[in-house]
């Protein structure tokens, strides 16, 4: 079992991981970017918006960095995000973007060192997944899948999209309030862990040392622009290297650009015999909610929901 450090009286522990504490306002956080090269006209006003929050933000050395695709090279982006996890005076890591490039960091990072830091927030979305998926496995520690710094719906010129913004703040300072769905594709209930992300991602990570598995987890999967064909091609990668054997649920957030994802999402999970939720505003599109990777959480199909940070986990206050 990894990060059984959590608790959870009367409910199933397996595969729970450790939560880092609730911020505070008045707490230091570090904006990184892992992946692709953020706009600086964003990281201002995402920085100008964490500070609204009551937050002390620093923006790591190379954030503003770009190498191509990338915001700069491997090395110095692995080392912003290790020294920003390692750093006890940090209470979290908020990625500035997604993008690419987060999966060329994991064999970079000292897994060691980190392991000796406190757990703390790590806040992404999207490509982040690949970091999300390594810090379960690599430390046992949840993260935040939400909304980034420097994404439109926090750092346009117009200001945060007020659900947003709203869902965040509870995520990041008490306890998210649930999701809801628009679809129900199989009924039931589940309470166990939630896991996944970004479907190409996980997709990606399959026959390396951070492949997921998602037995007696509720899986959460969105993406963008991935036509219905690349979704089936994807979902089969996963399911042949067995990482839903045993799954508990399914919550299915947005499928921006995707066309009509659906009849396959359906096709792949409705005969599973879990509660399949669809439709849930988290990933990408407008508003993007906020779900704990890591916390126990519960699908309710009567609600047509997904709640995270269930039942009150401790080791978050």
């Amino acid at each position: 079992m990894i990060g059984a450090g959590t608790e959870a009286p009367g409910a199933e522990r397996e595969g729970v991981l450790r939560l880092p504490r609730r911020l505070r306002p008045g707490d230091e956080v570090v904006v990184v970017a892992p992946a692709g090269p953020p706009d600086p006209a964003r990281v201002e006003r995402g920085v100008r918006l964490l500070e609204e929050l009551g937050l002390r933000v620093t923006v790591a050395r190379h954030v503003l960095d770009r190498n191509g695709f990338l915001a700069g090279s491997d090395a110095d982006r692995a080392a912003d995000l290790q020294r920003a996890w390692c750093d006890p005076s940090v209470s979290a890591v908020l990625c500035a973007r997604g993008g690419y490039g987060s999966t060329r960091l994991l064999d970079l990072l000292d897994w060691t060192a980190m392991a000796q830091a406190e757990p703390k927030t790590l806040l992404g979305s999207s490509d982040i997944t690949a970091l999300h998926q390594a810090l379960a496995l690599r430390l046992g520690v949840a993260g935040c899948f939400g909304p980034m710094p420097a994404c439109d719906v926090l750092s346009d010129e117009g200001g945060p999209e007020p659900r947003t913004l709203a869902h965040l703040r509870e995520a990041l300072f008490g306890t998210p309030s649930p999701v809801y769905g628009e679809a129900v594709l199989a009924p039931g209930r589940a309470v166990a862990p939630i896991a996944g992300g970004n479907l190409s991602l996980l997709a990606a990570l399959c026959g390396t040392p951070y492949a997921p598995r998602f037995a007696g987890r509720i899986v959460l999967l969105e993406d963008i622009g991935e036509a219905p064909y690349r979704i089936d091609r994807m979902l089969t990668q996963l399911f042949q290297a067995g990482a839903f054997d045993g799954v508990a649920g399914v919550a299915l957030g947005s499928w921006v650009g995707c066309g009509d994802p659906m009849p396959v999402l359906a096709e792949r999970f409705g005969a599973l015999g879990v509660p399949v939720i669809a439709g849930l505003p988290v990933g990408h599109g407008s508003p993007q909610l906020s779900v704990w990777l890591g916390s126990l959480g519960a699908i309710d199909t009567e609600s047509c929901s997904l709640t995270s940070m269930f039942l009150g986990v401790s080791g978050a206050g």
